[in-house]
């Protein structure tokens, strides 16, 4: 009986591990197509680059939150 719970617990903080780890990894790439699509922009037409910048950050900080939100609901379901 101890052993069962004791291996339920393990699942459960694996699976937390998990997903915390994918929400990092989502995030990453998110971000890096961010920069580098808004870096290809920049290039392509400097005269707009402030108002680029601006919403690559907007962008970046929108990701990290979901990333933060999904990090804190996986170590929750433990």
């Amino acid at each position: 009986m101890i052993t069962a719970l004791l291996a339920a617990e393990g699942v459960a903080q694996l699976g937390a591990a998990i997903g915390a780890g994918l929400a990092a990894i989502g995030a990453g790439i998110g971000i890096g197509r961010i920069g580098g699509q808004a870096m290809d922009a920049m290039a392509r037409q400097p005269e707009v680059m402030n108002k680029l910048f601006t919403n690559m950050i907007v962008a970046a900080a929108l990701i990290e939150g979901v990333a933060l939100f999904a990090a804190v609901i996986a170590f929750l379901c433990i």
